[in-house]
Formats: C-alpha cells, sequence, structure tokens
C-alpha cells in the first residue's frame, strides 16, 4: 500500500511540471553598406541589403535592398546618382566616365523607399603608389586526412612607399580570364548509357571573378618611403584555373585611416578559429550613420580611394605544384562564364 501510494505522489510531482519556454527574439534586421569608389574606370558598385543580428531566427539570411535613391557627394557639392543594376538587385552603379578625384571628399547618400535616410561620414581620396611587380609564388596547405593539400597562387605586390605620407592599402582582384581545356570526345549520355563524343569545343576562355581568398591589407609603418614587397592576393587552384594560361588585375587601393582599421577589425573576426574560447562575434560599426534614428546600427562601410591596377598572365609552367587537372566531359562552351573566342586583349 505504501508504495502504490509513492508512485502516486511521484507521478503527480511529474505531472505537474510545465515545459519551459525558451523566447528567441527574431533580431533587428540590419542596413548593410559595401562599396567602394576609386580613381579607376568604373563602373562603381555600392550594394544594399538587409542582414540580421546575431542569434536571429533569420541569422544568415541576406535580403537586397531595391528602389533606393544612392547618391555620391562630393566635398564641393557636386552629386553623382547611382542606378540600380537590372540583374544585379540591392547593387548601385556610377554611371561611365565617373572616377573618384585624388584629394576629393565623398559622401554616400541613400534614401530607402521607406523614406529612411542614410549617410557616411567623408572619405577622402589618397594618391596610390603604382604596383612596380607582381611575384608569383606557389602554397600548399596541407588538409588533415587528405593526402592532396590544398593549393593556390599568391600574388606579391612590389610597391615604392611615399615618404611623405602615412599610407594605407587594400587589395582586390578584377575580372580574371583563364584557358579552359574540357573532353567533349567523353560525352556520355546516362539515360542511355552511352558514349557520344562531340565534335567540339575543347578549349575555351572561362571568365570569372574569383574574388581573393583573405582580406589583404597593409600599413606602412614598418617600410614608410621604402620598397617593400607584400602579400596582395590569394588564387586557389581548383583543378582548372591553371591547366594552361590565367590572367587576372590586381587592384591596390589608398585607403583611409578609419577604412584600414574597419578592414582589420573584419579581418581580426573572418580568421577567428571556431573554439569555445573565442569571443562571439560582434557587431563592427562602419561610417554610415541613420539620419532619423543615430542609434540605429548600421553594417559595413562607404570607401573612397585611390587605385593602381597591374596585370599579369600566369602559365602553368610558372607554378612549381599544381592540382590534378579536373575533367569536365563535355563541349567548353557549355561551362557558365566560357566563350570559344579570346577576349580582344588577350596577349598570346
Amino acid at each position: 500500500m505504501l508504495k502504490r501510494l509513492f508512485y502516486i505522489i511521484l507521478l503527480l510531482m511529474t505531472a505537474c511540471i510545465d515545459p519551459y519556454k525558451v523566447e528567441v527574439p527574431e533580431g533587428q534586421q540590419l542596413l548593410t553598406v559595401e562599396g567602394l569608389i576609386h580613381s579607376g574606370p568604373g563602373p562603381h558598385a555600392i550594394t544594399l541589403s538587409r542582414s540580421a543580428t546575431y542569434g536571429s531566427m533569420f541569422e544568415g539570411l541576406i535580403r537586397p535592398i531595391t528602389g533606393a535613391t544612392v547618391v555620391v557627394r562630393d566635398n564641393e557639392g557636386r552629386i553623382t546618382f547611382l542606378t540600380e543594376g537590372v540583374d544585379s538587385r540591392g547593387s548601385y552603379f556610377t554611371p561611365a566616365g565617373f572616377r573618384a578625384e585624388i584629394g576629393k571628399s565623398y559622401t554616400l547618400q541613400i534614401q530607402t523607399v521607406e523614406g529612411k535616410v542614410y549617410t557616411s561620414l567623408p572619405e577622402r581620396v589618397e594618391s596610390v603608389p603604382r604596383i612596380e611587380n607582381i611575384e608569383v609564388k606557389t602554397v600548399t596547405i596541407p588538409v588533415e586526412g587528405e593526402t592532396n593539400p590544398r593549393s593556390g597562387v599568391q600574388l606579391i605586390s612590389e610597391i615604392k612607399d611615399p615618404a611623405d605620407q602615412n599610407n594605407f592599402y587594400f587589395w582586390r582582384l578584377g575580372t580574371s580570364v583563364h584557358v579552359l581545356e574540357t573532353s567533349p570526345e567523353l560525352f556520355f549520355i546516362r539515360e542511355t548509357r552511352t558514349l557520344a563524343p562531340k565534335d567540339c569545343c575543347a578549349i575555351c576562355y572561362k571568365t570569372e571573378v574569383t574574388g581573393n581568398q583573405s582580406l589583404f591589407i597593409a600599413q606602412d609603418d614598418n617600410f614608410n618611403g621604402l620598397t617593400t614587397r607584400i602579400p596582395a592576393a590569394f588564387i586557389e587552384d581548383n583543378g582548372l584555373r591553371f591547366v594552361n594560361r590565367f590572367r587576372t588585375d590586381l587592384k591596390q587601393y589608398a585607403i583611409s585611416q578609419d577604412a584600414y582599421r574597419f578592414l582589420r577589425l573584419v579581418k581580426q573576426q573572418a580568421d577567428i578559429s571556431g573554439s569555445i574560447f573565442d569571443p562571439p562575434p560582434a557587431t563592427i560599426r562602419g561610417n554610415m550613420i541613420s539620419l532619423d534614428d543615430p542609434d540605429e546600427v548600421v553594417l559595413g562601410y562607404f570607401m573612397a580611394a585611390g587605385e593602381s591596377s597591374r596585370r599579369i598572365y600566369i602559365n602553368k609552367s610558372d607554378l612549381n605544384f599544381r592540382q590534378v587537372p579536373g575533367v569536365i566531359p563535355d563541349d567548353c562552351r557549355t561551362v557558365f562564364g566560357a566563350r570559344i573566342d579570346p577576349p580582344f586583349d588577350w596577349n598570346f
């Protein structure tokens, strides 16, 4: 009897326990601004989007902001209107012929379709030394559990740093083109499981935006007024890019000190290893503010910079290690971004 009573009391106790509901806030949808105008040829792009704060149920979801009015104003009052791209929602482009002028300051101003107004702090365009030379260096990266390492090409920029000013540098890659080799003779029809060789074509020229695998920035505290060589880009070998010949443009920018600090913080956060001892991702505020609500957090940074660009061709013989060539059993023209005719300015 006592044993039965004990079980009844135990059941009553467990029945009175309600599940604890954890309320997870949705998080604020933050305006994110990404853009750079410079002294080189355009068009220059400003990209607007909405992203959620860390911990939000919408974290990782990026929504382009369309229909906004976007202008760039210089310190003399001249206004340049940007136009939203037809096939690039949320990206706004400067008109043909626009170039930022060395010595001038520029401000980005945005008005959304909801009527909210945002502005950047002024950014001054600094002069930039030219790229004297580009060195190509093969880099291999061991991969745990794999016999074949990752590899790629590191570009090293040689510059003569001016002695009369404190310089801050930022590097990006332009659009790249490489000779794409495929195997149309190996074309295979999956439905019938039969080999159906194609007569054409085995060699194309593929255009792509490879992008840098990291942020490459520098300040001249340790080489002011000297000639120096600085790592400026890394292009990963995917088994296709360096089978024959590869071309890209290395773009070097002289940015403001504030822009350099922002990029350095972004780089530090991106380099977090991901262990439990790492700090949580922090919100890095840039130079954009809301004129309607000064307390609103706006992400991203509007930069204005002087640009120096240099083109480089990389042959397969320039590398001392390459990935196993990838095999595409089809006409090379079926690959996105590939065409049979070389660019009009291709250097044979």
